[in-house]
């Protein structure tokens, strides 16, 4: 038996609060710095956080102005400028782009006009209306801009700009390193979550042979272990093309880490800190994760094995919508929305763990599977090609869970990331696994 579908003013209440969330973390992370810090290009890797705040603004018209109300455009004009594959992100500081005042008036002006729209909007009729699905997606959007601009944050230079307090002290994990995860069929992706996109689409069987998982994320204690071993020193633990990227970048251990005599430290935010021996390990590249399993005798998990890890229920025999079961989020289940700006310690968040006894596969890290980005069987593209099919090949490795920087908007068990396996600016981190008995 489903759940009823919400009536429209559950809709329309759901859609404003992800929306004003969404907004109010854009507004915090355009507003803790000067005009300067907001126009700079702090890596090449990265848009000036003043091109993402008014790129929030033109997607949100295009979809929900245009598209679902079918109004005219505010500024054609601007089109080409905030179109994310027609300038790549290092021509973007070049671009006339809208000052920071003129890009927040817009994107203000914007949310205005959308907020009426909200009011009368009929979330039926259309594939883009029903549900709210248009809204989700924009709020969506806006959240992984707001994820993207925290990553500008960590990259940039100067003092400390963005506080939050540290997640709750957690006493050192002493369950079990690793949990079996029986072989069988499970359901993968989704056909029924609303405002799922179109890569985790449609929900079908997927057949996994037993393996083993890490009960949490690979910590700063254990791959320092493996830097210590001469990790980056032993070609036989890397990929071919890793190993050659480490060795012409001079790539010696996560980014951002630095060697202070016999301890390593780090820089987070513009504060440099010893480095956490017990969270999980963050910015590394999907070849640094390869290399680390290869080194623990393990392997990265594939994303099927992954999401049957995080949804599976043996006891039901049922697929859920997160390890805990259907409900959304909430604090106790997991590190999400910027709450924090660091991940919770390994074996936090015992309330959120899987039945199978998987903790932390949702929030502070985002995790690194073994598997390229396909698409799954029946799949179709929508709303536009540009979100999914045209990164579908061998050139992107997919991550899963979602870190502490994603919102719960954006982050569902069976939402699907990825990116270059070079990547390390990104809040990446991964667990390992081992085939099971059969």
């Amino acid at each position: 038996m489903t759940d009823p579908a919400p009536d429209a003013e559950s809709l329309r209440e759901r859609a404003l609060t992800t929306l004003t969330t969404a907004r109010e973390r854009t507004t915090l992370l355009t507003s803790c710095v000067e005009d300067p810090d907001l126009t700079a290009q702090h890596s090449p890797l990265m848009s000036p956080l003043v091109w993402d705040l008014a790129h929030i603004g033109n997607q949100e018209e295009l979809w929900l102005l245009r598209a679902v109300a079918g109004r005219e455009a505010m500024r054609p004009e601007i089109d080409g400028l905030y179109d994310a594959f027609e300038h790549p992100r290092s021509e973007r500081p070049s671009l006339p782009l809208l000052p920071p005042a003129e890009a927040r008036s817009y994107a203000a002006e914007v949310r205005g006009r959308v907020m009426d729209v909200l009011e009368s909007a009929d979330f039926h009729g259309t594939r883009l209306t029903e549900a709210g699905f248009a809204f989700g997606m924009v709020a969506q959007h806006e959240q992984q801009h707001d994820e993207t601009m925290l990553i500008t944050h960590q990259l940039r230079t100067g003092p400390q700009a963005l506080t939050a307090p540290d997640p709750d002290p957690a006493p050192l994990f002493t369950g079990p390193a690793e949990v079996l995860v029986p072989g069988g069929p499970f359901t993968m992706g989704t056909s029924d979550e609303p405002w799922a996109l179109d890569n985790e689409r449609p929900a079908h069987q997927r057949e996994v042979a037993p393996f083993y998982i890490d009960t949490t994320p690979v910590t700063n204690g254990a791959y320092q272990a493996f830097i210590e071993d001469g990790g980056y020193d032993t070609e036989r633990w890397w990929a071919p093309e890793g190993w050659a990227h480490i060795r012409r970048n001079s790539v010696r251990a996560p980014l951002f880490w630095s060697r202070d005599g016999k301890q390593w430290l780090r820089r987070r935010f513009g504060v440099t800190e010893v480095v956490p021996p017990n969270e999980p390990v963050l910015h590394v590249s999907w070849y640094e994760a390869d290399a680390y399993a290869r080194w623990a005798g393990r392997r990265l998990p594939t994303e099927a094995e992954w999401e049957k890890a995080a949804r599976y229920d043996p006891a039901g025999e049922r697929t859920m919508r997160f390890p805990w079961g259907d409900a959304d989020p909430a604090p106790e289940h997991a590190n999400l929305g910027q709450r924090h700006l660091r991940p919770a310690p390994a074996g936090s968040y015992p309330e959120g763990e899987s039945p199978l006894g998987v903790r932390q596969l949702i929030g502070d890290v985002w995790e690194w599977t073994s598997s390229d980005l396909t698409p799954y069987p029946g799949f179709v593209a929508f709303p536009y090609k540009e979100y999914s099919e045209v990164f579908f090949g061998p050139e992107y490795k997919v991550l899963r869970g979602g870190s502490f920087a994603v919102d719960e908007v954006a982050c569902r068990g069976t939402f699907r990331n990825w990116d270059y396996p070079i990547r390390r600016q990104i809040f990446s981190g991964f667990r390992t696994a081992r085939t099971g008995d059969v």
